[in-house]
């Protein structure tokens, strides 16, 4: 090996020892992905989200970086997640007004929908052989990251599977909620927001801030409630199926 390499190779190990190179990337990926994104002329079909984390894989397997050894060092900034889930309380507090005077309607189509995210997703798992630890896994993958990533520690899953159930949730949950409004001719922002919260969690939300503030408010609203409708529900299922 040349010396020059060697060299870069040892400065690698170096950074990887410490938090410094998986924050840094982190962060690279999600500044560029959200620079082609804007470059790409903002599609539904790829998300800034989507990029960022195509772009974290790039860099992994260039720079030969174990994701075990990433996955420790992006810790410090997982540790972010517990504010954020506290911070959910915020849009919620913000949208009560929306609560009160819409409760029949949020009564009707929330639970059955946070039920049928989760169950169908079970169903799917269950037919293809899916083990428990998979199964708890996906789950909640309707639910927005720090919620989502509590539910399948306490039901006992992968984090990284959940990971990558959230991403390919959000981004079809996007898509599709946008093709189902147009062919439906839905143009209700109040409607179509709330439908993106609840089934693409964070994803759906910075979506429908950009069709309106009034959908993103909506968002924001179906995806705090689905949170913790599925944080109280799901954990009680679990242990009435004995899974």
């Amino acid at each position: 090996m040349p010396e020059w390499m060697h060299a870069l190779v040892m400065l690698r190990d170096h950074l990887t020892a410490t938090p410094i190179a998986a924050i840094a990337i982190t962060l690279s990926a999600f500044f560029a992905g959200n620079w082609l994104f804007q470059k790409m002329g903002r599609p539904t079909w790829c998300p800034g989200i989507l990029l960022a984390a195509l772009f974290v894989v790039l860099m992994l397997v260039v720079l030969q970086i174990d994701y075990r050894v990433y996955q420790t060092g992006a810790g410090w900034l997982v540790l972010l997640l517990g504010p954020a889930t506290v911070a959910l309380g915020v849009p919620l507090f913000q949208q009560i007004h929306h609560i009160r005077a819409l409760w029949k309607p949020i009564l009707f189509t929330l639970p059955p929908a946070a039920i049928l995210a989760a169950l169908y997703a079970l169903l799917l798992g269950w037919l293809a052989g899916a083990s428990p630890e998979v199964l708890a896994s996906l789950a909640p993958k309707s639910v927005t990251a720090p919620i989502a990533m509590g539910i399948t520690e306490q039901l006992g899953g992968s984090i990284p599977i959940l990971m990558g159930a959230l991403l390919i949730t959000g981004v079809m949950a996007t898509l599709w909620v946008n093709l189902l409004s147009n062919w439906l001719k839905i143009d209700d922002h109040r409607v179509i927001g709330f439908a993106l919260g609840i089934n693409g969690h964070a994803i759906g939300t910075v979506r429908a801030f950009e069709i309106s503030p009034t959908a993103g408010a909506f968002a924001s609203l179906g995806m705090g409630l689905t949170g913790l409708f599925t944080a109280l529900f799901l954990p009680l299922v679990w242990i009435l199926l004995g899974l």
